[in-house]
C-alpha cells in the first residue's frame, strides 16, 4: 500500500563561490600556478596581468577609491538576472589583493627558493647505462621494459612472466622467461648497487656481491644476509652469535658492513629533489624580538577581468535591438565575466584566510616563533584558533594540513604546531611536543647497548613531574618511528 507524508528537511548547500574557495584553500602553493594557469586558458574573460600589456590610458579606467565620496557600493544591489556593467569594471589596484600582504612593503627578492638543479632522473640514468651496452634489438628492448617496470625504490615487484606478456601484447616481442631473467640479470648490474631487486634479500646480496668477495667479513655478512636474515632484522643477536660460531667483535664487523648497504637504491638519486619540492606560503621572521608574517607572493598572483570583454559586453547590453543571437552572445560573455569575478574573489579571500589562519598561530605560539624551542610551544588544536579568527575547525585543518612556513629554525608544515594538552603533577598544561622532546633527548642519550624500554621511559617523565601512562609513552615513541628498545639496541 503507497503512502504519501509530507516532511521538512534543513539542507545546507554550497555555493559554486564557496566550492571554487574550499577547493583553492585546499591548493598547496607548489600547485597554485598551475591551478591559475588552468583557468586563464579556460576563461578568456580572465587575463593576468604579468603577461598583459598595461599601458592603457589612465583616465580611460580610472581606479575607485572606496573611501571617495562618489562611491557608493551600491553596484551590487540589483536583481540577479540585470547586467551591471559597474560590477565587472572593478579597480585594477594590484596592491589591493597582491603585494599589500607584504607587511614589509617589500618584493619578494628577500624570500628566493632555491632552485632545483637540473639533473638526470633514476629511470634515465639506467636507459643511459642500456644504452651503452652492445645489445641486440630484442634483448635492448627486453632491458627497456625491465627499467620502465621497476618501481621508484628500484625493485622489480612484477613477476617475470608479466613482463613477457607485456612484451608480446605491447610490443609483438616473443620472449622466452629465462631471456627476460638474463636481461634483469645484466641490469642488476647497473648503478646504483641493488636496483632491480625482487626482494630486500635479493637488493643486499646483489651489493654485497659487488664488494671484494676475499673478505671474511663481507663473506660473513652474505651468509646472514641469506640465511638469517629474518633474525638480524630482529636484531637477535645472540642466535646469530651461535648460529654462525662468532664472537660479538666478528658479528658487530658483520652487523656494520650489513648498515651500509642502501635498501632503497631507486630513491638515493630522487631524494633531495623530493625534498626541494616545498615553497612555503608564509615567511616569518624575527625583527629584534617583533615578528613580521609576510604571505608568499606566489599566492597573490596579479589577476583581473579582460578589458576587452568589459567593453564587449558594455557594447552588447547598449544595443536597442537584440535578436536571439545577441542575447546568446550576451549571456555567454556575461558567463565568462562572473566565472572570472568569482575566480578572483576566491583568490582574495584564500589569501585572506591563509593569513588571518597563520595570523593567530603566530600570535599563539609567538614564544616559539622567537626561540625555535619545542618546549615553548603551547598546547594548541585546531579549536583554539577557529574561535580566535571566528572560523570553522574545517577551514583551519584545510590550511593546516596543506599549508608551510618558513622561519629562521627551518620550513615547517602548519599541522606540526598543533598538539594536545597534558597535565603536569603542578597543575600547569604543556604540550605533548615537550614531552616528546624529553623521550626523544633521552632515548638519543642511552646507552645503544642497553637501550630504555617503554617502562624505563615512563620513570623517567614521572620523575621529570609528567604523569604519563607506559602506553601513552609508547604511542609517541611510534608517532615520533622510534622503535621498541630491543630495535634499537647495538652491538
Amino acid at each position: 500500500m503507497l503512502k504519501q507524508n509530507l516532511q521538512q528537511k534543513l539542507l545546507q548547500k554550497l555555493s559554486p563561490q564557496q566550492i571554487q574557495f574550499i577547493k583553492l584553500l585546499q591548493v598547496p602553493t607548489v600547485s597554485l600556478d598551475t591551478r591559475i594557469k588552468e583557468e586563464l586558458e579556460e576563461n578568456p574573460a580572465l587575463e593576468d596581468l604579468s603577461l598583459t600589456n598595461l599601458n592603457e590610458p589612465e583616465e580611460q579606467y580610472p581606479d575607485r577609491d572606496p573611501e571617495d565620496d562618489n562611491y557608493t557600493g551600491d553596484e551590487e544591489k540589483g536583481e540577479a538576472d540585470e547586467f551591471n556593467i559597474d560590477d565587472y569594471l572593478q579597480e585594477d589596484n594590484v596592491n589591493e589583493y597582491g603585494s599589500r600582504y607584504d607587511q614589509n612593503g617589500d618584493d619578494d627578492d628577500d624570500h628566493k627558493e632555491i632552485p632545483i638543479a637540473v639533473q638526470s632522473s633514476f629511470f634515465e640514468s639506467l636507459q643511459q647505462q642500456l644504452d651503452l651496452l652492445p645489445l641486440s634489438d630484442k634483448d635492448f628492448r627486453i632491458g627497456r621494459q625491465i627499467i620502465g617496470s621497476l618501481d621508484d625504490d628500484g625493485y622489480l615487484r612484477r613477476p617475470i612472466t608479466s613482463l613477457t606478456d607485456d612484451l608480446a601484447f605491447s610490443q609483438n616481442i616473443f620472449a622466452e622467461d629465462d631471456e627476460v631473467e638474463d636481461m634483469l640479470r645484466v641490469i642488476q648490474g647497473f648503478d646504483p648497487a641493488g636496483v632491480g631487486a625482487r626482494s630486500l634479500q635479493e637488493c643486499l646480496l646483489i651489493q654485497l656481491r659487488k664488494k671484494d668477495q676475499n673478505d671474511p667479513v663481507v663473506k660473513k655478512a652474505i651468509m646472514v644476509v641469506e640465511h638469517y636474515l629474518d633474525e638480524f632484522t630482529r636484531k637477535h643477536y645472540d642466535k646469530l652469535e651461535k648460529s654462525l660460531n662468532m664472537s660479538s667483535d666478528e658479528l658487530r664487523a658483520v652487523v656494520n658492513e650489513i648498515l651500509k648497504l642502501n635498501p632503497k637504491p631507486g630513491d638515493s638519486n630522487e631524494m633531495n629533489t623530493k625534498q626541494m619540492q616545498v615553497i612555503p606560503d608564509f615567511h616569518i621572521s624575527n625583527n629584534n624580538g617583533f615578528l613580521i608574517l609576510t604571505l608568499n607572493s606566489k599566492n597573490a598572483p596579479e589577476l583581473r577581468i579582460s578589458r576587452s570583454y568589459q567593453e564587449m559586453f558594455e557594447h552588447y547590453d547598449k544595443a536597442s535591438q537584440k535578436d536571439k543571437k545577441l542575447k546568446e552572445a550576451v549571456q555567454f560573455v556575461k558567463q565568462k565575466l562572473d566565472s572570472a569575478k568569482w575566480f578572483i574573489d576566491a583568490i582574495k579571500q584564500r589569501q585572506q584566510t591563509l593569513l588571518k589562519t597563520m595570523n593567530a598561530i603566530m600570535q599563539y605560539q609567538y614564544d616559539y616563533f622567537l626561540t625555535g624551542d619545542d618546549k615553548n610551544l603551547r598546547p594548541m588544536i585546531l579549536k583554539d584558533i577557529a574561535d580566535r579568527i571566528n572560523m570553522d575547525i574545517s577551514t583551519v585543518s584545510r590550511v593546516a594540513n596543506s599549508k608551510y612556513v618558513q622561519t629562521e629554525f627551518g620550513t615547517f608544515l602548519l599541522k606540526s604546531f598543533f598538539s594536545e594538552a597534558i597535565q603536569t603533577e603542578s597543575g600547569e598544561e604543556v604540550s605533548n611536543k615537550e614531552v616528546k622532546k624529553i623521550l626523544e633527548e633521552h632515548i638519543g642519550k642511552e646507552d645503544k647497548q642497553h637501550p630504555l624500554a617503554d617502562e624505563k621511559l615512563t620513570e623517567i617523565l614521572k620523575d621529570a613531574g609528567y604523569n604519563i601512562a607506559r602506553r601513552t609513552v609508547a604511542k609517541y615513541r611510534e608517532q615520533m618511528n622510534i622503535p621498541v628498545a630491543r630495535l634499537r639496541r647495538e652491538l
